[in-house]
C-alpha cells in the first residue's frame, strides 16, 4: 500500500528492535507510527494516542498494517516502556542527520530539563526524569537528546551526549553545570569548539578572569589582545544593553590556561536592564576555545544564543506539550514519550506556510489530515 509519509522519514526507524518477545498482535512500525501522528495532533498520554487512533483508525488503515485494529492505550503504555530509549535515540539521530548538518560556527546548545510529574510517588520525586538535549540555534531543531539518572547526575550525561554528535567545527554551549575540563576536552575530541559559562563552581578561573578583565580594562586595552562590542535592545517598556569584552591573552592566566585543552579566549559580558526607573547590572564570564578570528560581538551572540534552547525548546515543550504536566513514567516510558514530542516539535519546527505558533500547529494537524502530511514533507 501507498504510504504518505515520506520514506525518508521511516527508514531509520526500521531497525528499531522489537521490545516484545512473543504473542503480540500489532506491528511495531504501526504502533510508533500512530503514537507520533496522535502527539503531533495534541495527544499528551496513551489513553489520548489511543482515542486519536480510533478515531483516525479508518484513514489509518489505508496505509499502516493494523491486523487487529488499533491497539490499546495499555499496549501503547506497555511498548514505549519497555522500548529501548538508545535504540530509540540512535533512530532518532539518525533522522534528524539527514534533515540537518552542523556546519563550521553553527552553535549548538546544550542543557537538561525535569519532566516534573514523571516520578512515581508523591513523597518521593528523586525520581522524576531528567533529559539532556543539543540544540541548533539556527533551525530550533533538535539535534540529540539523553536521559540523565538525576538533575544531579546532568553532567555524566553531557558526556554521553557529546558521545553521540560528530561536531565538525560546530560552537558548542554549556552553562555552567558543564564548565569542567573533560567536557572542554570532549569537545575538542569531537571536532567541536567550545564556549562554558564560569560560575561559582568554578571559583578560581572566574577570578582569574575578572582580575585579567580588569587590568585590560585599566590599562585601556593598550597592550592586550581584546575586542569589546556594545548591542542595545528594547521592547515592552525594558531596554537591555549588553556589553562584550574579549581577550585572547589567555598565557596570563597561568597554570589555569593549560588546565582548559584548547582555550584561547575569556569573555565578560556585562548586561544591563531598565525598566521604568529600575536599573539592574550582571557579568556573565565565559571561557571559549575559539580564536580571534572571532569578534566580541559573534562571541556574546553566542553566549545570548546559549538561552534559545530555554525559549525555543523547553518553553514550546512546556507551554505547546504541556511536558511538565505529564504523568508517563513506567519503565522507559517517561523517556521515551518526551522523544516523541521532540520529533514532534522538530517536525514541526521545519513546516513554515503556516504563520502561527506551535501549540496552533497541533491543533491543525488534528484539525486537518492534509495539513498533518505537509508537515512531514516540510
Amino acid at each position: 500500500m501507498e504510504h504518505p509519509i515520506p520514506a525518508e522519514f521511516l527508514r531509520p526507524w526500521q531497525a528499531m528492535p522489537e521490545p516484545r518477545h512473543h504473542n503480540y498482535l500489532h506491528p511495531l512500525q504501526s504502533i510508533l507510527v500512530i503514537a507520533l501522528l496522535a502527539v503531533l495532533c495534541g495527544a499528551e498520554n496513551w489513553t489520548e494516542v489511543a482515542c486519536w487512533g480510533q478515531q483516525r483508525k479508518d484513514w489509518l488503515a489505508t496505509f499502516l498494517d493494523l491486523p487487529y485494529g488499533i491497539p490499546s492505550h495499555d499496549t501503547f503504555s506497555e511498548v514505549f516502556a519497555r522500548l529501548d530509549p538508545d535504540a530509540f535515540e540512535a533512530c532518532f539521530a539518525a533522522w534528524i542527520a539527514s534533515v540537518v548538518s552542523l556546519s563550521k560556527g553553527q552553535l549548538l546548545a546544550i542543557d537538561g530539563k525535569s519532566l516534573r510529574r514523571s516520578f512515581s510517588r508523591g513523597w518521593d520525586k528523586q525520581g522524576m526524569s531528567h533529559m539532556v538535549s543539543a540544540f541548533v540555534q539556527a533551525n530550533r531543531l533538535v539535534f540529540a537528546q539523553v536521559q540523565a539518572d538525576g538533575k544531579g547526575q546532568e553532567l555524566e550525561a553531557i558526556g554521553r551526549l557529546l558521545e553521540l554528535l560528530e561536531l565538525k567545527g560546530a560552537v558548542v554551549s554549556v552553562d555552567a553545570l558543564g564548565c569542567q575540563k573533560q567536557i572542554a576536552a570532549k569537545i575538542k575530541e569531537r571536532g567541536g569548539e567550545y564556549l562554558l559559562q564560569v560560575k561559582e563552581n568554578q571559583s578560581g578561573l572566574r577570578e582569574a578572569i575578572q582580575q585579567c578583565l580588569a587590568q585590560a580594562q585599566q590599562a585601556q586595552w593598550v597592550g592586550w589582545c581584546c575586542d569589546q562590542d556594545q548591542q542595545t535592545d528594547g521592547g515592552h517598556g525594558r531596554i537591555e544593553i549588553r556589553q562584550a569584552f574579549a581577550c585572547w591573552d589567555v598565557q596570563r592566566l597561568g597554570d589555569l590556561q593549560q588546565d582548559w585543552p584548547g582555550l584561547q579566549c575569556m569573555l565578560r559580558v556585562d548586561c544591563t536592564r531598565q525598566i521604568g526607573d529600575q536599573r539592574s547590572t550582571e557579568a556573565h564570564y565565559y571561557i571559549s576555545s575559539l580564536d580571534r578570528r572571532r569578534t566580541a560581538r559573534k562571541l556574546a551572540s553566542y553566549a545570548r544564543g546559549h538561552w534559545s534552547i530555554e525559549n525555543h525548546l523547553h518553553w514550546q515543550l512546556d507551554v505547546s506539550f504541556q511536558e511538565d504536566e505529564s504523568r508517563s513514567r513506567k519503565g522507559h516510558g517517561a523517556e521515551n514519550f518526551s522523544r516523541l514530542r521532540r520529533i514532534a516539535l522538530n517536525l514541526l519546527q521545519q513546516e513554515r506556510s503556516l504563520k502561527v505558533g506551535i501549540k496552533a500547529k497541533r491543533k491543525c494537524c488534528g484539525w486537518n489530515p492534509d495539513y498533518l502530511l505537509k508537515v512531514f514533507h516540510s
